[in-house]
């Protein structure tokens, strides 16, 4: 499973709305969302209106098309669309996809799987092994 982060920008007019939306997503919506692929999904919204979201899916981009063949998607995306500032198309085509540069799980695992080294700090002490202890 593939994570995926993006940013979109919510008018700051349109900050109370659009929480308010999202606050009780509509079921048939929730559902096709679950249905095309989309789990762990979650949106945070900065005071200033900066929206992350974040999603964990095989194929991102094959989620977006499943859920674009949904009436339903066609109806959130246009009742959606006016929140955001400078979207001249749907919300879910917009947003700006973010480059994950860490993830604990990851390079916990890689690390676990490590022996310690003179460049890797001794995972039992936190000290580099290289380093003499000073008082």
């Amino acid at each position: 499973m593939n994570r995926y982060c993006f940013q979109l920008q919510v008018k700051p007019d349109h900050i109370e709305a659009y929480t308010e939306a999202h606050a009780a997503v509509w079921p048939e919506m929730l559902e096709a969302l679950a249905a095309t692929g989309w789990h762990n999904y979650s949106l945070f919204l900065r005071a200033d209106g900066m929206l992350i979201g974040y999603v964990e899916c095989d194929d991102l981009a094959a989620a977006q098309r499943a859920m674009a063949k949904t009436e339903v998607n066609a109806r959130w995306q246009a009742l959606m669309g006016d929140h955001f500032v400078d979207l001249d198309v749907p919300p879910d085509e917009g947003f700006i996809p973010l480059t994950e540069v860490f993830n604990l799980a990851d390079q916990l695992e890689v690390s676990r799987r490590q022996k310690p080294t003179d460049h890797n700090p001794d995972l039992t002490t936190g000290q580099n092994s290289s380093r003499k202890h000073e008082l």
